[in-house]
């Protein structure tokens, strides 16, 4: 995991703005040919000639989105790229640039904006993605980070959430529900620490679920796996809020219904011990956590033998016409109804 340790303190404000900016984006360099102008004029100029260009935005709000008490900027910085990535891989589409752009209040010093920074310097040389702009500005509310992900994506390759047609199969990569049960040990970890600063929690037999938390990875490998497969989804979404409301996104879109297999979600074994820890029912926990960033997807069945058996993908459902609507089939094969419960950014928390 990134480290985040850098005791100097080095004061923003003799820097000013511009100073801020050349100061943090020195390290990036460019990657891609569609690059042609960068950072340090007033917008970004990029030349994608016939490809398709998908272009997604998302806001992390500290307090919100994240909690500085347990989320390390280093960490941070990683994932607000991650978040984005996952978004433009959703689309069947190649990641090529982002933005970045900070509100931040005068209690971060200079070192700690360089830790958010080596953060998503590590993502852009992962994912192999150029920075190119952003703003800074001030903020009296802590830290706000909007990261923008362009991509680009032959016409042809284009996958939407509305391509889905009733006897699809329904297929998530990966498995779900890890991140929350790894934001829920965090929680319990930051109360304990409220009441005794001195504890040391020993974290390491939950260390798969935190690090799907802190350190997400987007599913780029998910789309050049179907690529070489030459499988493609008739419709795809990432997971963040949640599979149930990833569902129910995908349906609305393509008109359908589906039946959902409890049986077949996949689920890691950390996260089913750590839901009996809390006592909390791990199906309840896959449906509603997010922030997975897996991708969900519907294949057409004909594609079904060229996916199977491969543990990257697992089947967990299929789709069905309209008037049937969403139901989860649960293992005593009761038919319920799926209801959207996962996360809602405007959600009154009083």
């Amino acid at each position: 995991m990134l480290e985040d340790k850098n005791p100097q303190r080095t004061s923003l404000e003799h820097l000013g703005e511009f100073g801020l900016i050349d100061h943090l984006t020195k390290n990036f360099d460019i990657k891609h040919k569609s690059t042609l102008t960068s950072i340090g004029d007033d917008a970004a100029v990029l030349n994608f000639k016939n490809k398709h260009i998908v272009v997604t935005t998302d806001l992390l709000v500290e307090h919100v989105h994240f909690d500085l008490s347990y989320m390390p900027l280093k960490h941070l910085g990683y994932k607000a790229v991650i978040v984005n990535l996952s978004d433009v891989y959703a689309m069947n589409a190649n990641a090529t640039q982002i933005t970045v752009s900070i509100a931040v209040s005068n209690r971060f010093p200079l070192e700690a904006l360089e830790d958010l920074y080596a953060g998503i310097e590590t993502a852009a040389k992962l994912y192999n993605i150029d920075v190119v702009g952003g703003d800074t500005t001030s903020s009296n509310k802590g830290l706000i980070i909007s990261v923008t992900a362009i991509g680009e994506v032959e016409k042809e390759d284009v996958v939407l959430r509305s391509g889905a047609k009733p006897n699809d199969l329904l297929v998530v990569s990966g498995d779900i529900g890890a991140a929350y049960m790894g934001l829920q040990v965090l929680e319990r970890e930051k109360e304990v620490f409220k009441v005794n600063p001195q504890n040391q929690p020993d974290l390491s037999m939950y260390t798969y679920i935190i690090e799907r938390q802190l350190k997400p990875e987007a599913r780029k490998d998910i789309v050049e796996l179907l690529k070489a497969l030459e499988v493609k989804p008739t419709s795809m979404i990432d997971i963040s809020d949640g599979l149930s409301s990833e569902i129910m996104h995908l349906c609305t879109k393509s008109e359908v219904g589906v039946e959902l297999y409890e049986n077949k979600i996949p689920l890691d074994p950390q996260v089913i011990s750590t839901c009996e820890e809390f006592e909390i029912d791990s199906t309840t926990i896959a449906l509603n956590g997010g922030e997975d960033y897996e991708l969900l997807m519907t294949i057409s069945q004909e594609d079904y033998p060229k996916i199977k058996g491969n543990p990257n993908l697992t089947v967990i459902g299929f789709i069905t016409e309209k008037d049937r609507g969403m139901h989860l089939i649960t293992r005593g094969e009761q038919a319920i109804p799926i209801t959207a419960q996962g996360w809602n950014a405007m959600k009154n928390e009083e």
